[in-house]
């Protein structure tokens, strides 16, 4: 595994609920932010221009939340090696105090951008991602 990437978000007006926190729906928007913004830092121009990624499932526990104002600091990273098209990766995120308050793994699929098909991932993404020697 490498390194987690990492970003912060910041609670804005539209981002809370009637229960005065960040509504489930702004997190699981901040998850594929986080997600998207972590290929985009490591993809090469051709790979994005190739690939897209698509999520597939999301599995996320809620255990606090934040309020107007408040920061919370998103982690992400891969674990384990894809299987096929699909990658698993986890996300956290982490209150002030450096408490996980949210986490998640969610399951995305690598799209061809021209057909939007499935492709297998090769070995020169996993290693974007993970420590795995395939192009040493």
């Amino acid at each position: 595994m490498k390194q987690a990437f990492t970003m912060t978000f910041t609670a804005g007006p539209a981002h809370i609920d009637i229960m005065d926190h960040v509504n489930n729906a702004v997190w699981v928007q901040w998850i594929q932010d986080i997600a998207t913004a972590h290929w985009e830092s490591i993809a090469d121009a051709e790979q994005l221009n190739a690939y897209a990624w698509m999520v597939t499932r999301h599995e996320i526990d809620y255990r606090g939340n934040i309020k107007l104002g408040e920061q919370v600091t998103g982690r992400t990273w891969i674990s384990e090696p894809p299987r096929g098209a699909r990658f698993n990766r986890n996300v956290a995120f982490d209150n002030a105090d450096g408490q996980t308050i949210v986490q998640a793994v969610t399951a995305w699929a690598l799209l061809d951008r021209e057909t939007l098909r499935l492709l297998r991932v090769r070995g020169d993404i996993v290693d974007k991602f993970l420590d795995t020697g395939h192009n040493q």
